[in-house]
């Protein structure tokens, strides 16, 4: 395992991250984290838990109470006929959601199909488990969504499963209701899994987000994965879960949760259960600021004159955009100088054109984001920008790209 482990590439987001704390004021438009905070309900029980003493081992998965909620919340909210509360599955967020999922689906070699591209620990969970990556192409021009005929030609006889992440990260892609029922019906005819990763399910702007396990047949072999980091701004609390309807697969990943975890922390998942019985106003209250925040930062990144392009995303809180490849004519060359001195260390065993920018506005604008290559092969040309920070640190992160690029 030592040596395989060192087979599994690390996300170059936290390269980034390491790169970010060493620069002074930042703008960390890098990191997927909103600049929101825990609603009070959830501090609050936490703050409870605390006093109560809810310091001890727990059921491994999942406080029944929290079960229960959840339950509801995917009978109620996402469609899906989940049964019993046992189906449910607390876990460590949903990286871990998905780690302990993967090591319990997959043999070695088993192939799994995802898009390109896809936040990068997606494969990492999969190479983890000793799967292998086969990836669909995703299309711009299609609103970052996929062509059913070219996710096809990816199966083959070892695909153990289909892999969908709407609204996607890290293009805010949305899937409609008919891509859905397209994979659906693959996942079906091929008598394959399905794993819907939906972290972002309550970031939609103007549409509807479809869950595949609310599908009519599908929840049996459907696996929908949720987090709380998103929703109700829970990002550094750590706290997933998953629904998995075949009793045979459940077993497995609840081996994989006790021996990865025992149990959640206690206090996280009573914080969880007082952020699902309190109101949920919170949640339509983060989604409308962030669609504003989304309208701001576009129109300051049309102000730039083409460096970058793209539409606003339906889904998600990223802009991931397409850069001119020119980028450099439209920068002062000693500003192009100054920052390559500072960036050179920062990106070594890096190279590509992605990377590239993404050094340079690190060093020339302290303004945080990521290569789109660091998400496939499909995301070259591309970086990602989180717009769900402040927004005057948004204000300043477009000011500091017009400072750095001329108008032609």
């Amino acid at each position: 395992m030592p040596h395989f482990l060192d087979s599994v590439p690390f996300s170059g987001i936290i390269r980034i991250r390491d790169m970010m704390y060493a620069v002074e004021r930042p703008f960390r438009l890098d990191q997927g984290d909103v600049s929101f905070d825990a609603p009070d309900s959830v501090k609050q029980g936490m703050v409870t838990a605390i006093a109560d003493n809810r310091s001890h081992y727990l059921q491994t998965s999942g406080v029944p109470r929290l079960q229960e909620l959840l339950a509801e919340r995917l009978r109620a909210k996402n469609h899906i006929p989940v049964g019993s509360p046992d189906e449910v599955l607390v876990t460590n967020g949903g990286i871990h959601a998905l780690y302990i999922l993967f090591q319990a689906l997959l043999e070695p070699g088993d192939e799994v199909v995802i898009p390109d591209p896809l936040w990068p620990p997606g494969a990492g969970t999969i190479l983890s488990a000793r799967g292998v990556v086969v990836r669909y192409p995703l299309h711009e021009a299609a609103e970052w969504r996929f062509d059913i005929d070219e996710l096809a030609a990816c199966l083959t006889p070892k695909t153990r499963a289909i892999y969908v992440n709407s609204p996607q990260n890290p293009t805010g892609g949305v899937l409609t209701r008919g891509d859905i029922g397209a994979i659906a019906r693959l996942a079906d005819q091929r008598g394959l899994w399905l794993v819907s990763d939906e972290a972002y399910e309550d970031v939609v702007f103007d549409v509807e987000h479809v869950s595949a396990a609310s599908l009519p047949g599908m929840y049996p072999r459907t696996v929908p994965v949720y987090t709380f980091s998103k929703s109700y701004a829970m990002t550094g609390l750590r706290l997933g879960y998953l629904a998995v309807s075949d009793a045979a697969l459940r077993d497995r990943v609840r081996k994989a949760l006790f021996f990865t975890t025992s149990n959640v922390a206690s206090v996280v998942q009573y914080g969880g259960i007082a952020g699902l019985e309190g109101s949920q106003d919170v949640v339509g209250q983060f989604r409308a600021e962030l669609q504003s925040r989304r309208d701001l930062f576009y129109r300051g990144i049309e102000s730039l004159g083409g460096v970058f392009s793209g539409r606003p995303p339906r889904g998600a809180f990223y802009a991931f955009l397409k850069f001119d490849p020119e980028w450099r004519t439209r920068v002062d060359p000693a500003t192009l100088e100054a920052a390559a001195a500072r960036g050179q260390e920062g990106v070594a065993g890096f190279s590509s054109p992605s990377w590239d920018l993404t050094a340079f506005l690190i060093a020339a604008g302290r303004i945080g984001c990521v290569p789109g290559v660091d998400f496939g092969p499909g995301g070259e040309g591309y970086l990602r920008f989180c717009f769900a920070r402040e927004r005057s640190e948004l204000a300043g992160a477009i000011e500091s790209l017009r400072n750095i690029f001329r108008q032609p």
